[in-house]
């Protein structure tokens, strides 16, 4: 769930929604439009662990490449096209 303000409110209210932060996200409008979200600490450092890096192949090293050449899909998670709807 998440409470949305506008950037005028927060301005003359910070640390209400500064404390409403640590319970829930607070999106701050401008011009009606979300603007900006306000959340706690610890929401952004676990959104941090989720987010996901893209590499350039020229990035990867040799034994990135070499695993990644003999990966092969589990049996458990094999499909063919034609098992598909």
């Amino acid at each position: 769930m998440s409470h949305s303000v506008t950037a005028g409110d927060v301005q003359k209210n910070f640390g209400r929604y500064q404390d409403q932060a640590l319970v829930e996200p607070v999106i701050v409008t401008k011009y009606g439009r979300p603007s900006v979200v306000i959340l706690s600490a610890g929401e952004y450092e676990r959104l941090r662990r989720l987010d996901r890096q893209a590499l350039a192949v020229a990035e990867l090293s040799e034994d990135d490449i070499a695993a990644i050449e003999t990966a092969r899909i589990p049996d458990e998670h094999r499909y063919r096209s034609d098992d598909l709807p």
